[in-house]
Parts: C-alpha cells; structure tokens; sequence
C-alpha cells in the first residue's frame, strides 16, 4: 500500500495552508494555542468562516452543501487545521447527527434541519449518556410513550457537552420498555426550548462548566422528529459512534500538541541544559513520538481503505483507544515540564495585588487544566475498555 500523497493531494495541503494564513483568526489561533476556553461567539466566528468557503460540512455530500472532498483531502484538512491551531468545528450537529440524517433522515427533516446546521441558526447536543447507563448506553431509562401526534419524554440525561448553549439535542428514549435492552430504543430529535426541558450545569476539575444535565419532565416532541423507524435507534446510534469515536482519536490535534511539546523541551532548561536532554524526559518524549507515528499510519491506512470504497469497523475503535492514550500522554508529559509551574491553582491569585500575568513560563497555567480535563477521553464516545470488547468481537470473535 503506497501511503505517499499524490502531487494533486499535496497541491490542496498548499490551498489549505493558505487558506488558514488568511482567514484564521490570530485571536482565534492564539486562544487555542494557549489552551484557553473558547466562548460560544469564537466558535461560532470559525464555523461562519468555513462555512463561508464552503468547507464547513467536508464530509457531507455536495448535494446537501459539502464541498465534494475526498477522505484523503479531510484528513489532510484536518491535519493542517490542527497544525494551524484553528478551533475544532463543534461535532454535534455537522459531524454527529447530519450522517445519521443524510442516510436515515426523512427529506423533510433533510430539507429543514441541515440548512440550519450549516448556517450556524441551530446548535445541537448529544442526549445518550445518563446516569447508571453510560458505557452500558443500552441499559437507558429516558423513556418516550406515544400520545397522539406527540411523544410524551420523561427522564435524564448527562455529560451534555456545551448543551447549555444547545438550540437542539438529538437523543436515544426507551419507546419500548419490554423489548431486549438493545432493542425498544428510538433516535428522537428535542427543542431545547420545549417546556419541560431543564439544563443544570456540571462544573469540572478544570473550573469549567463544559458537560451539563439535563433533565426531562412531561416534555411534547412530535413524531415528525423521530429518526428513522420507531424502536431502531441503537442502529443509528452505532453508525453515529463510528463517527464520534474517529474524531475523538484526534491524530491532527495529537501532532500539533506534540510539536509544540518538543519545541518546549527544547526551551526549558533543567540544570543547565535544556529539558530535551535529560535522559528520562526524552525517553517519555520518545515512546508518545513512536505511538503517534504508528497511530498516523493506522490511520492513513484507514483513510486510504475509505477511499477505496471500505467502512472503518474495528478501526475506529483502534484509533479511539489509541487516540486518546496519546493525548492523554502529552498532556501528562506538559505537566512535567512546567513542573510546580503547572499546579492547578495559583496561590498569588488570591493576593491583594496580583495583577493577573502567569507565574512562571507562558502556558504553565493551563498545563493541569488541559491535563484534567482531558482524562474524559478515554471515557466518552464508548470508554475504552468497551472499545477493546469491540475489538475482541468484531476481529476474534469473542
């Protein structure tokens, strides 16, 4: 299998590189850079950007608005974007829900749901996990009973990420109470807005109130939001997973973040000599380097069965296990760099006269912030360790 790019391929690396050197946002760059929250208007100001090109939605069909790409032009896409340190474009709504809708929607819901998706006019969240039924997804509670015209909802769901910003939350309800866990279970789309909807934030180790509740009491949603048939949402849930757990492996995010931890090692000094030459951080440095490598060729392997007309099975699995080890690494790996720099919190902050500039090196201070909050990802999307069960079913057959 010949893994080189064409000359084709690598002329469109150039177009995106220069696209990025136009229309990104130094102050949209910097933030990411710096690892500092980004606020709903920033992500919205880089959605509006891609959209505006027409790269928005890259890997929707040309007929419902992407722009025609290949895999291998997404992953080359995806890869510069992250080198160029842009926001990621916020997956719910264009990366989630749109594949399921595009194969399983009806072309009423097609015709008035993915025009808003696009435009930026709806923001969607992800309604699967609740309590007691996060990795066994299939055990869920959220229950839909049929009255009429409407589906009466009742329940709870949690981890919502960014759902307090959410016009919209696609879900997985129980429409079947007595049929097998993994049966019963329909796709329902929700108005946020709807009364009996509720969002309770869930502030996190980072300070951040990223994830949410939310919680569901006597709630009216038309059968014209249901996805697909009644009782087989765990089939569109499974293919949106395929989705989600691709992008949570992040191969673009996981080499910008690692370049940017070489040049600092290279920079910070330990005894006189530069972090990069003490044999114990370099070993670290060098084991997350070979995994990444052997991660970026998996997953070239991947994009170039897609191209050939394959499905990612097992592989995005792989690469979600993967993925998020390394990330999970180089985080771990920043925090021993900045060393007591990367406490958590800064005790100076709470004393009469701090003028708010970092103590120590520049980025010291979201060096724990980044590292906690990034212990989620071998957890969502399916944890890990189901991941592995997947594995072992799908390859071994156990």
């Amino acid at each position: 299998m010949d893994l080189r790019f064409t000359p084709e391929e690598e002329a469109f690396r150039e177009e995106v590189r220069a696209f990025l050197r136009d229309k990104l946002p130094r102050r949209l760059s910097d933030k990411v850079r710096h690892d500092h929250t980004l606020s709903k208007a920033d992500m919205e100001e880089w959605h509006a950007i891609l959209n505006a090109r027409g790269w928005l939605a890259n890997h929707w069909p040309v007929e419902h608005g992407g722009p025609g790409w290949s895999v291998v032009q997404r992953a080359i896409f995806e890869e510069e974007a992250a080198r160029a340190h842009a926001p990621r474009v916020i997956p719910f709504g264009v990366s989630m829900l749109a594949p399921v809708l595009i194969k399983y929607g009806t072309e009423e819901q097609k015709s008035r749901i993915l025009p808003r998706i696009l435009d930026g006019s709806d923001w969607w969240c992800q309604g699967y996990s609740e309590p007691g039924s996060g990795s066994d997804l299939a055990s869920l509670k959220t229950s839909a009973v049929r009255d009429g015209d409407h589906y009466i909802v009742n329940g709870q769901k949690t981890w919502t990420t960014l759902g307090q910003y959410a016009d919209w939350i696609f879900c997985l309800v129980r429409t079947d109470p007595k049929a097998k866990a993994q049966e019963g279970i329909s796709f329902l789309l929700i108005d946020m807005k709807s009364p009996g909807v509720e969002v309770r934030p869930i502030v996190l180790l980072d300070g951040d109130a990223e994830v949410n509740e939310v919680f569901f009491t006597d709630v009216r949603v038309p059968v014209g939001n249901l996805v697909g048939e009644e009782n087989k949402g765990w089939t569109y849930a499974k293919y949106l997973l395929t989705y989600e757990r691709t992008n949570i492996a992040g191969v673009g995010a996981s080499a910008a973040a690692f370049d940017r931890l070489k040049a600092l090692a290279n920079t910070l000094t330990r005894g006189g000599r530069p972090l990069a030459d003490d044999p114990l951080f370099a070993a670290r440095m060098a084991r997350v380097e070979i995994e990444l490598a052997n991660m970026t060729t998996t997953n070239l392997r991947v994009v170039a069965a897609a191209a050939g007309g394959g499905a990612p099975g097992a592989e995005s699995s792989m690469l979600k296990i993967k993925g998020t080890e390394i990330r999970q690494a180089i985080t771990a790996l920043f925090r021993r760099a900045y060393g007591p720099y990367a406490q958590p919190f800064i005790p100076e902050a709470f004393e009469e006269g701090y003028n708010g500039e970092p103590v120590g090196p520049e980025d010291a201070g979201a060096a724990a912030p980044s590292y906690f909050n990034n212990r989620k990802l071998s957890i969502f999307g399916g944890s890990n360790e189901v991941q592995r069960n997947i594995i072992s079913k799908m390859i071994v057959g156990l």
